[in-house]
C-alpha cells in the first residue's frame, strides 16, 4: 500500500532472489540478503552500498560465492 507521500508502508514486502529473479518467500529461513558497500580511491568508505538478497537453495546447492561475485562484476561495469 502507498500512503498519500508516495511511500511504501506495507508490513511485509517480499524480497527476489538477484541470482534466479524468483520470490523468497517468508518460510526460506536460509535465505539472506548482502549490503556491499561503496569504498572510494582511497578505500573508506562512502556510504552507499549494493544489496543482494539470494534464497536458501542457491546457497544449499554451493552457488552463492559464485553467484554473488559475477553479480557484483554486472553491478561494477554497470
Amino acid at each position: 500500500m502507498i500512503n498519500d507521500e508516495g511511500k511504501i508502508v506495507d508490513l511485509y514486502l517480499p524480497r527476489k532472489c538477484a541470482w534466479t529473479n524468483k520470490l523468497i518467500t517468508a518460510k526460506d529461513h536460509a535465505s539472506v540478503q548482502l549490503n556491499i558497500g561503496h569504498l572510494d580511491e582511497s578505500g573508506v568508505y562512502t556510504n552507499s552500498y549494493t544489496t543482494f538478497a539470494l534464497t536458501g537453495k542457491v546457497r544449499a546447492m554451493g552457488e552463492a560465492d559464485s553467484a554473488l561475485d559475477i553479480m557484483w562484476k554486472k553491478a561494477v561495469v554497470a
